[in-house]
């Protein structure tokens, strides 16, 4: 198959507007203080800004669950070329995972989620980036950089964001042009061959009519991986992922916004690298078939994933008197495959040779996309002072795309189309009862419809259609100037899903109908001690009637649809910070959750070769009545903490250090001894030299300090395989910013 050949003349005409743009600013460098989540004291936690009601608002006085990442922790996330993956754990209640390499992530909150590998698969949780749905797989994989913040809004999210959000969103706002010339950049190289450059350039171009910010992230890693079966040395697990983000803001006057950006992507690199019978029968320990640094494979074609993204929004903002106008038009395109040696080995049983442990027939795929995706959405806000606030507005959303799965030897290649057409209607206002008390609700009506075809075979077309109401309804109150309390009940929906993977191995194509979320949640927001301490906290609650799951592999390496009777779900999440001096900062964050399949007749296909714990119905198929949901951690937590200490006037030395916890993980809808994991941490170390104020900074650091061997998920149709997660990498960084 030829590699991806996504147009992109349109994105290279305005970035070289862009990069002429800031060749050409004459104001001088000057230096810049970089931006906080929030003016405080000294010796106070900063107040952190979030904007889960599509407005800036203190995280403090909003009725939602949510964790936030800034700027500092997210750069150290990334710091060793990570991809999106790397948030799993850093809110509590979040996971992230992918068995499609450094595309494709799959997320889940509060045990919500979509285990499907497809790249037409729909998930629950909605990413959000600059207020565009990232709707596909494969958008949601965009590399995240030179961000202001990430969101992670717990619950059902469907008034204001709709498109699929009953779990919840994951929100990354970047950072805007501005009249003040700003040059940041970093460069950071460590173990593997790992180089991870981040830049950006800013400023203005007419001052206060005109400004422009070009934004920029590459990433490398050198081959590591050695072919045990060819004894090839150091030939798998390299990559080259480029992102460029260019952006221009137009204010021609003091009451309008005009902003225009694209943003690309070209991703060269590997897939998933599936690792054969490395779990021992009967548990989920890594046995002598692992070693991190060796795989044997006879297929996959050095597992390759090359991807090209592309991007372009204009976003309008006018004030007028009594309310805003906002519209945001978006286009996003991706393109490109992935392939894999599946089976994770050699050979087969019945061939002359195979290994590592038994493998019965060998499996070798890729996968395509080719999609488009339009969204349109206009709102209208009040900004009249009074105790009534509000907001209204229409949302369309349109995506088109191909899919192609091709077996090679088996099965043949076959491509299938999908189309879907969305719009929806919303509102939501706020009412303040007293000075302390204030009243929010909301309504969103949605018609979503999705079709599917078979091209070049038996059309096998497939329709479906929901239109539904969700609304939420939320109180706040102020029991002190530094304590607050809510609650919030909340419905949502996921619209029905066509998955058509099966087609290609001669199976018909599988329906879900639409998922329907009931939450319930009450919550509290305090800071005390000076502001120096913050403690939030919730409790939830939540209902899905039919909703969604798909049985992935089983013996039958299938890809099927199912609505379950019901699910439900409850638990708690815990955030906090504690400023104990000027220098030291500490967060701890927790959460408990449980999750279970309400259904005594629902039964799926299971692995080849595993122990299942599940009884079985008198076809063979497993019972899952009462199993916690896929990839749903009952615990999960993490823990930052960042000492700095003063040297002279204008000089800093610190240490930062970043923990997740995830607990066991059950993989499958299916219970077994093998398809799990146990709990699992990693941790991350950066120590440096900030000096004149935080213009330049040297560091060392670490990600997954103490080289851990997690499992992260398994194929199951064949052996007893698993992949893992990325390897310890040690590494320099020099930045600067002005």
């Amino acid at each position: 198959m030829s590699h991806p050949n996504l147009s992109t003349r349109a994105f290279w005409a305005s970035s070289t507007i862009f990069t002429a743009a800031a060749l050409g600013v004459a104001a001088p460098a000057a230096a810049q203080d970089a931006e906080t989540e929030g003016e405080a004291q000294a010796g106070e936690l900063p107040t952190i800004i979030v904007t889960a009601n599509r407005r800036e608002e203190n995280l403090q006085d909003v009725p939602v669950s949510a964790a936030i990442l800034n700027e500092a922790r997210v750069d150290a996330l990334f710091s060793a070329a990570g991809d999106t993956t790397a948030l799993a754990g850093t809110a509590p209640g979040l996971n992230v995972e992918s068995s499609n390499g450094r595309v494709a992530p799959r997320f889940y909150i509060r045990g919500l989620g979509n285990t499907d590998f497809d790249l037409a698969a729909s998930q629950p949780v909605s990413l959000i980036m600059d207020e565009i749905v990232l709707e596909n797989v494969t958008l949601k994989s965009f590399p995240i950089f030179d961000v202001e913040r990430v969101e992670v809004l717990r619950g059902p999210q469907g008034t204001l964001f709709g498109r699929n959000t009953p779990a919840g969103i994951v929100k990354v706002d970047t950072k805007k042009p501005t009249q003040e010339t700003d040059i940041q950049a970093s460069l950071s190289y460590g173990s593997l061959d790992t180089v991870s450059f981040n830049g950006a350039v800013g400023g203005a171009i007419v001052d206060d009519v005109l400004a422009f910010r070009v934004a920029t992230q590459f990433q490398r890693r050198s081959d590591w991986i050695s072919n045990g079966f060819t004894g090839e040395e150091d030939v798998l697990g390299g990559f080259s992922d480029f992102a460029v983000r260019g952006q221009l803001l137009l204010t021609p006057d003091d009451r309008t916004d005009i902003l225009a950006s694209v943003q690309f992507r070209d991703l060269k690199g590997s897939s998933t690298f599936f690792r054969a019978n490395v779990l021992t029968a009967g548990s989920n320990q890594l046995n002598e078939n692992y070693d991190r640094d060796v795989v044997f494979y006879d297929a996959g074609g050095g597992n390759p994933a090359e991807y090209n993204q592309f991007s372009a929004t204009l976003n309008f903002s006018h004030e007028f008197d009594a309310l805003t106008l906002t519209s945001i038009t978006n286009y996003s395109a991706s393109e490109g495959f992935s392939r894999g040696d599946i089976d994770g080995g050699f050979g087969a049983a019945f061939l002359p040779e195979s290994g590592p442990g038994f493998i019965p027939f060998p499996s070798d795929t890729q996968d395509s996309i080719d999609l488009e995706q339009f969204t349109q959405e206009t709102r209208l806000a009040s900004n009249t002072e009074g105790p009534f606030s509000w907001q209204v507005g229409g949302y369309i959303f349109v995506s088109n795309f191909n899919v192609t799965t091709e077996g090679f030897t088996f099965p043949p290649p076959t491509t299938v189309n999908h189309k879907n057409v969305a719009w929806a209607v919303f509102g939501q206002g706020t009412y303040e009862l007293t000075d302390s008390v204030r009243v929010t609700a909301g309504l969103r009506y949605t018609d979503d419809e999705k079709d599917f075809v078979r091209l070049g075979g038996p059309p096998q077309p497939v329709s479906v259609q929901d239109d539904q109401l969700s609304w939420d309804v939320s109180i706040f109150a102020d029991l002190s100037d530094d304590t607050s309390v809510y609650a919030k009940v909340a419905n949502a929906f996921r619209g029905p899903t066509i998955q058509g993977r099966d087609v290609a191995f001669f199976g018909a194509p599988s329906v879900a109908q639409s998922e329907t979320i009931n939450s319930y949640e009450v919550g509290f927001k305090s800071e005390f001690a000076d502001r120096r301490v913050r403690v939030n906290g919730a409790v939830f609650y939540y209902t899905v009637d039919d909703p969604q799951f798909t049985a992935v592999g089983g013996g039958g390496n299938l890809v099927q649809l199912i609505n379950a009777n019901q699910g439900e779900a409850y638990g708690f999440e815990l955030d906090t910070a504690f400023q104990i001096t000027p220098e030291f900062l500490v967060t701890l964050g927790v959460a408990y959750n449980d999750t279970q399949i309400n259904d005594n007749t629902l039964a799926v296909g299971t692995c080849a070769q595993c122990t299942v714990t599940d009884p079985f119905n008198a076809n063979g198929f497993a019972l899952v009545d009462g199993n916690p949901f896929p990839n749903a951690p009952e615990w999960s937590g993490d823990f930052t903490a960042r000492y700095g200490l003063p040297v002279g006037d204008s000089g800093e030395f610190f240490v930062f250090t970043d923990w997740v916890f995830l607990g066991e993980t059950n993989f499958f809808l299916y219970e077994s001894l093998e398809y799990n994991a146990g709990s699992r941490f990693e941790g991350g170390l950066r120590v440096g030299y900030a000096g004149n104020d935080g213009q330049w900074e040297i560091a060392a650091f670490a990600r997954n300090i103490t080289d851990e061997d997690n499992i992260l998920g398994g194929i199951d149709f064949n052996n007893n395989t698993a992949f893992v997660n990325e390897p310890r990498v040690i590494g320099v960084s020099f930045a600067v910013d002005y």
